[in-house]
């Protein structure tokens, strides 16, 4: 017994089929089980039995899947079944039927030697047995190997054959001759049958001829009705071409070799020989479809039987339609003849008719052509005749290519190719508010320097800023959020306090841009001074409401006629002050002692609700960067104003010329916030360069739209920077001139974006006779290795500002001779700037520095203070010199003594690199661990 079985063999066992049995077994995750050619033990075939069975029980196996439903297979497998015996039925009863036909006159044939052949199991509906018959009345036909064929029909049915049936004895059939090959030889004489076990049981079995090719496969389908013959299109007319020597023009040529219509148009025409292939081809043809033929087909010199065109109108139209869709010859000679029958209108150029003609920038020659119909050569050499060499692929600057245009009459009218970004403020312009609702002023606090505008804001935030900023003045633009008491409600505004110095013209304006009211501060001892007139001016620019602080009101010299002479300052430049009638609110302030204050904040509250404004806390966030710096652990940080929308982390940013993604949030009091609504100060990260102050933010939808805003503007400022005039012979004594005056070469480091720009213009903008003030580079952040390279290749001098130097760049720039100047005092810088210009540079105190030392860990002791544990990594630290604290590569506190030195229990008076020590600095406790203190000492040199 064979250890497995095939799907088919066990699917004909039990009558049912195939993929059924197929799908069970998958269905129960039984593997390698794919089609009906698959094997399976002899155990899961009778697990397959059982389930195809309907005993109702399955022993061998656990079911998983649903039950077979045997009635419903077995019953689609007798369906596809009866179909198949139908077919089958169909093809032998028609050879039945032709071999009856055939030897319905003719005895019975036997042949001997021929075998009985067994059929399948399943007989087809055509053989009838009859189970009473004797033995002797069955009849057998055999086949042998001289087939006779009784005509020509039958050898076509030669692949198909009936078996032979047995009728009763009392009336005995025929044996059907089989059909033979044509070449066979005549059939054998007709014998008697001789059975060859005369008592066996009687089988009845189907007989009939053997097959030497297998059955062909007849194919069924819709029955056919009736064939419609396609019409038979006339010949087409021969192409008319042009005219040979000799011929006339418009006549047609017969084609070289015989064709379709050949002979219809030819000079042998007449002779008929045409008419006979024609002939031959129209006896396949209706008759009433040669006329058609002819009548179409017979053209010019055809014969004398062929009758003039007879032109229907439709036949016209399809012709023009036929003729208008074709090419070549035909579109050329309608071409012609158009040129020949009418003038063709040409469309008028702009250089013909005059007037204005819309183009984009940039604007080269070519497209300048193409847009105004002017030639490219022209052009050039009008451009030529006034001194500009150009090619064609030249960008032409705009007010070049207007001028240009209007010598030729044409009017340009230039549109700007819209950026990213200003697509991106144009749909921020546009946008509808979702919840408008009132949001805190935002004040902006201006003045001349050392007014007391930190003074006054200090006692607003109860705060003492102003003691720790250096040189008592402030040097860069800060903004806070304060609750205050205001009329009788509690409500918050927003300060602005920018520098009163002449050298940061830029922050005031930028202050006075993004502000809604104007605090201008004047001291009563001063009066109005230049800053103060600017500080007017830039109020006025920004159209914003002016209210006046007359502050230092407790000073000997404010009296009333200096108060009264500060009114007349006041109104000369437009602000009267309500004492004398005008409009302009004036408040006596002192700031030391509160005097005016809560007046002050009154009439700031009485703006505020005189104006209502309103912002949308809603919807994407928009504003200004106020300032921006580099911060260890954060990266690259601005500080911005949120002045519509909600600023939450993660949103996408784009800030002029930097992009990234909101990382982390820092409101003014140091506190981080998961979000930001308007008139809101914060501190931002996750922006890959420093934006520059004042530049505009947006939050926008994804990191592709903010990098392509940035990345066009980056592109703008490397083209500016790029683009420098050349030498020419107008320029070339200039040129020469200016190469040799002398330079001062700077590299300017700063703590601060808005710092570094203030400083970047200003020695920029710096007039000395005979000598230059070139800035090579200007950075955020402390002096490294990189700048000391670039000042000892160009030979310049590094100055920082509020900034200090690495170890490294300080040992580099000891031993390349490089001069590094750190200031804390802006015009301190303008001053030894301009003095070292003009070479009159007095001795100056000049930090020597001593030594660094490293803080590891921070003591507290009772009585004592905090006590700094230091490692001295280079030179050495000497007690009772001065001390400057930095902390991240920025100076947080300088020119503090240290007032104790140990080493171990000991105090010392010095100690050098390598070792450890305790220090204890005077009236200083703020030290964290990490700190970089820097011991140095003040020293008088006289300068070069």
């Amino acid at each position: 017994m064979a250890k497995t079985l095939r799907i088919h063999n066990i699917a004909k066992e039990l009558g049912v089929d195939s993929k059924d049995i197929v799908a069970k077994c998958q269905a129960e995750d039984i593997p390698d089980i794919t089609n009906h050619m698959s094997t399976v033990s002899v155990g899961l075939a009778a697990t397959i039995r059982e389930w195809f069975s309907n005993t109702g029980g399955v022993a061998t196996a656990v079911e998983k899947g649903p039950p077979v439903d045997v009635t419903r297979v077995r019953a689609k497998a007798r369906k596809r079944s009866r179909k198949a015996e139908t077919a089958q039925s169909d093809v032998e009863a028609d050879v039945v039927n032709e071999s009856e036909e055939a030897s319905a006159d003719e005895p019975v044939v036997s042949i001997a030697s021929a075998p009985v052949v067994e059929l399948p199991d399943t007989v087809t509906p055509s053989v009838v047995a009859a189970p009473e018959a004797p033995p002797a009345a069955v009849a057998i036909a055999e086949a042998g190997a001289g087939l006779t064929v009784a005509d020509e029909s039958a050898k076509a049915e030669a692949g198909s054959a009936a078996p032979v049936v047995q009728s009763p004895p009392t009336a005995p059939r025929k044996a059907v001759r089989a059909p033979e090959r044509q070449s066979a030889a005549p059939a054998a004489p007709e014998r008697p049958v001789v059975m060859n076990v005369p008592q066996r049981p009687k089988v009845v079995k189907p007989v009939g001829p053997i097959l030497e090719q297998p059955l062909k496969t007849k194919l069924s389908g819709p029955k056919v009705i009736r064939v419609e013959a396609p019409d038979v299109l006339p010949t087409p007319r021969a192409r008319t071409e042009r005219a040979r020597p000799g011929e006339a023009p418009g006549s047609s040529r017969p084609p070289s070799k015989g064709g379709r219509g050949a002979g219809q148009h030819g000079p042998l025409a007449d002779d008929g020989e045409s008419g006979r292939g024609a002939s031959r081809r129209n006896k396949r043809r209706a008759p009433e479809t040669d006329s058609r033929r002819s009548a179409r087909g017979a053209g010019p010199g055809a014969g004398d039987d062929a009758g003039s065109f007879n032109w229907r109108e439709q036949d016209l139209l399809e012709r023009e339609e036929r003729l208008s869709r074709s090419g070549g010859f035909f579109r050329t000679h309608r071409r012609d003849i158009q040129k020949r029958g009418q003038q063709v209108v040409r469309a008028s150029t702009a250089a013909e008719t005059g007037g204005a003609v819309k183009i984009s920038e940039p604007i080269t020659v070519k497209e300048l052509s193409a847009a105004t119909g002017v030639k490219a050569a022209d052009i050039i050499k009008k451009l030529m005749l006034g001194g500009m060499m150009v090619n064609i692929n030249a960008v032409l600057p705009a007010d070049k290519a207007i001028e240009v245009m209007l010598g030729f009459g044409i009017e340009l009218d230039i549109a700007a190719q819209k950026s990213a970004e200003e697509e991106i403020q144009q749909a921020f312009a546009s946008r509808q508010m979702r919840d408008p609702r009132l949001r805190p002023p935002v004040v902006t606090i201006l003045g001349h320097v050392d007014h007391g505008k930190t003074s006054l804001l200090d006692k607003i935030r109860n705060t003492n800023i102003a003691a720790g900023e250096a040189g008592g003045i402030t040097q860069s633009t800060r903004a806070f959020r304060v609750p205050v008491r205001a009329g009788d409600t509690d409500r918050e505004i927003v300060f602005f306090d920018t520098p009163g110095h002449e050298a940061f013209t830029e922050m005031r304006a930028r202050g006075a841009r993004v502000t809604d009211l104007v605090v201008l501060v004047v001291a009563a001892d001063d009066g109005v001074m230049p800053q103060t007139v600017e500080s007017i001016n830039h109020a006025r620019a920004a159209g914003v409401p002016i209210l006046v602080a007359l502050n230092k009101i407790d000073k000997p010299e404010a009296t009333e006629s200096n108060i009264q002479r500060i009114y007349g300052q006041l109104a000369e430049h437009g602000l009267n002050p309500v004492e004398w009638g005008g409009d302009t609110e004036v408040v006596k302030t002192n700031a030391l002692t509160g005097q005016g204050v809560q007046e002050l904040l009154d009439l700031i509250d009485y703006q505020a609700q005189l104006h209502e404004w309103k912002a949308d806390f809603a919807g994407p966030a928009e504003g200004t960067v106020i300032e921006a710096k580099m911060e260890e652990g954060r990266g690259a940080v601005a500080q911005i104003l949120v002045q519509q929308g909600m600023l939450k982390r993660g949103d996408f940013i784009v800030l002029g010329r930097a992009y990234g993604r909101v990382r982390d949030i820092v409101n003014d009091r140091g506190a981080r916030v998961e979000s930001a609504g308007p008139s809101t100060p914060v501190a931002i990260s996750g922006i890959d360069v420093l934006p520059d102050a004042g530049d505009k933010f947006y939050v926008v939808d994804s990191l592709q739209a903010a990098e392509q805003a940035a990345e066009e503007r980056r592109h703008q400022e490397r083209e500016r920077e790029l683009a420098q005039p050349r030498v020419t012979l107008d320029n070339i004594f200039e040129r020469l001139a200016q190469s040799e005056r002398k330079e001062l070469r700077l590299i300017v480091k700063a703590d601060v974006q808005g710092s570094l720009e203030t400083l970047r213009k200003t020695l920029g903008d710096m007039k000395v006779s005979d000598v230059s003030v070139i800035v090579l580079h200007s950075g955020v952040g402390g002096v490294n290795e990189s700048d000391i390279t670039l000042a000892e290749a160009s030979g310049a001098i590094i100055v920082g500002f509020n900034v200090t130097s690495s170890a490294k760049a300080r040992q580099l720039a000891d031993s390349k001779g490089i001069d590094i100047r750190l200031y804390d005092v802006i015009y301190n810088i303008m001053d030894d700037i301009e003095k070292a210009a003009k070479g009159l540079l007095a001795p100056e105190h000049r930090l020597e520095v001593l030594g660094h030392a490293e803080v590891r860990q921070v003591f507290r002791i009772s009585k004592v203070g905090l006590i700094a544990g230091c490692y001295v990594t280079d030179g050495v630290i000497e007690r009772n010199s001065q001390i400057r604290v930095t902390r991240g590569g920025i100076v947080v506190e300088k020119d503090r003594r240290l007032e104790q030195l140990k080493r171990f229990k000991d105090d010392v008076k010095e100690v050098r690199a390598g070792q450890e020590c305790g220090m204890k600095i005077d009236g200083y406790d703020d030290i964290k661990e990490g700190d970089i203190l820097e011991c140095y000492k003040t020293v008088e040199v006289t300068r070069a």
